[in-house]
């Protein structure tokens, strides 16, 4: 720690114009560092030995995940009688959404989408879904491969709360892939938030978010707000009254190992 200390005290020292109180400043960082790295092992409890799973076939579903639909059965949730299920795809046809029947909390998502081939309409008229998490926090679905709209609520956005860093949309008809890491938001018992929650997104493997953390549910009239509610929740596809096609649906749970007592 000390040798850590004193390397980057010496290096500030060497750059011009820099004093020596300046150079205790900027070891403060690597001094907490080091104490931090030093607390986790202190303890001398070992960490557990990773989890084996098999990680499937490129695309597939881990050995550890749930199959939400395997191009077959939608006998994972709620409404599949509203959807239609085809080559391999299921799509909604305005009858209602998809609500999976179990509940979730912090996972990893992976979902591939194609909005029609045939374009109709434009902005938020033009191949329009959502995936929603805890049936409240929304990543949006939309054709957005030239079709201009809010920022806020083009294909990748946290739904008018942030815009995606890029858009990484491909052609109208073509398949595309969601990876989602969802991290529920805290509550404390007397429906206090304590934690928000954060979804990192990768679009066609693509980062469109890095750890964004929500400012409350995704409404469309109103603003994003906290209410309390349980830890888990359904994973909602919404019908939004255009043919957009799904496949390959898999979730998995991210869980901290505990570590073993003394």
């Amino acid at each position: 720690m000390l040798a850590l200390i004193s390397s980057t005290i010496a290096n500030s020292i060497r750059r011009p114009g820099i004093p020596l109180m300046l150079a205790l400043v900027l070891a403060v960082p690597a001094w907490a560092a080091a104490v931090a790295f030093v607390d986790e092992y202190k303890s001398g409890i070992p960490w557990p030995e990773p989890k084996v799973i098999d990680p499937g076939p490129i695309g597939g579903p881990p050995s550890d995940a749930t199959v939400l639909f395997d191009g077959t059965s939608l006998d994972a949730w709620n409404g599949a009688e509203n959807w239609l299920v085809a080559d391999g795809a299921c799509g909604p046809h305005g009858k209602g959404g998809l609500t999976t029947k179990d509940s979730f909390g912090d996972v990893q998502l992976h979902i591939e989408f194609a909005t029609p081939a045939e374009v109709k309409g434009a902005g938020q008229g033009r191949g329009n879904s959502g995936v929603y998490f805890l049936g409240k926090y929304e990543v949006q679905v939309l054709d957005s491969y030239d079709n201009q709209t809010y920022f806020d609520g083009q294909c990748g956005s946290v739904y008018k709360q942030k815009p995606p860093l890029v858009n990484a949309c491909r052609k109208p008809g073509e398949w595309q892939t969601y990876d989602i890491l969802f991290t529920a938001p805290r509550f404390d018992d007397q429906g206090q938030l304590l934690k928000p929650a954060a979804v990192t997104v990768l679009h066609n493997g693509v980062v469109l978010h890095n750890h964004f953390e929500l400012l409350g549910d995704t409404a469309y009239d109103r603003p994003p707000a906290y209410t309390p509610h349980p830890p888990t929740g359904p994973i909602h596809l919404q019908d939004h009254g255009d043919r957009v096609r799904f496949r390959n649906i898999w979730v998995r749970p991210i869980v901290e190992p505990e570590l073993p007592q003394k």
